[in-house]
């Protein structure tokens, strides 16, 4: 049995496809490209596929990842090909490896978001940062299948800064030209937690501390997810041990071999 990683995205209006659909949507592309998937036992045999901490529903991503377990050898950069042709545009298989390594979930120890706070000015929300930040806690409740949850969405966020957007920038800051509003950009690093702290969190914890209230939804982004660098404070790619374990496979038994030749 070969294991395969992927990593894909939810673009555009793919977004709003709840993780549900997603899942019908990548086996209706795993029959489309004839993966020789492995099944589970038992009356109701399905796809060994394995996700890995889903973004929320209406949230954008470049960083999801699962994992699906072969009962043939596949290349992976042709495989990663056949799936993303197989599925929606927005919806798009980036990366591949085959899996070397275990305890995959432990590497995504946090994420880094980009939240776009249309209506805002990069002054105001750098306030409300700086405010946010300066809080020992930061309460804030949410709707649970259980009722009403209180918990600290402070002490996950590992960082927070406030920044323009990058393309179209007027001379003044923080507008931009393609809207003519005020427009600000938060990057998060939020750490992986129980329970866990999202982006609509901090902006609640935002709005509690500052009284930030965009006057439009905000538009959320996750750019990346993996082992948090605790020196730097980045993310690094959660990936990264599979493909240097994959490059030390032939020289490991290169070894071996050349001494029993010698």
């Amino acid at each position: 049995m070969q294991r395969i990683r992927l990593r894909y995205t939810k673009r555009g209006r793919l977004r709003f496809t709840s993780h549900r659909d997603f899942q019908r949507a990548f086996e209706r592309a795993l029959r489309r490209s004839s993966v020789p998937m492995a099944y589970s036992a038992g009356f109701t045999p399905h796809p060994k596929v394995s996700y890995a901490n889903a973004a929320p529903t209406g949230v954008a991503s470049e960083a999801e990842y699962l994992e699906i377990a072969l009962t043939e050898a596949r290349d992976p950069e042709q495989l990663r090909a056949q799936l993303d042709e197989s599925l929606p545009t927005g919806l798009d298989v980036i990366d591949a490896v085959e899996v070397h390594t275990s305890n995959f979930a432990d590497q995504l120890q946090a994420s880094v978001w980009e939240i776009r706070l249309d209506g805002v000015a990069v002054e105001e929300a750098a306030k409300a940062a700086e405010v946010f930040l300066a809080a020992e806690r930061v309460e804030v409740e949410r709707l649970t299948k259980n009722g009403v949850r209180s918990f600290d969405a402070r002490g996950a966020v590992a960082a927070l800064a406030v920044s323009e957007p990058q393309a179209a920038v007027q001379p003044d800051g923080g507008t931009d030209i393609r809207s003519g509003r005020a427009c600000a950009i938060l990057r998060l690093v939020v750490r992986h937690a129980t329970p866990a702290v999202r982006p609509d969190d901090v902006l609640s914890g935002l709005r509690a501390t500052a009284d930030l209230a965009p006057p439009v939804p905000a538009a959320v982004t996750r750019l990346a997810q993996g082992p948090l660098d605790g020196e730097s404070g980045t993310v690094t790619d959660p990936l990264a041990p599979d493909r240097a374990a994959a490059t030390a496979v032939p020289t490991a038994t290169a070894g071996p071999r050349a001494a029993a030749t010698a």
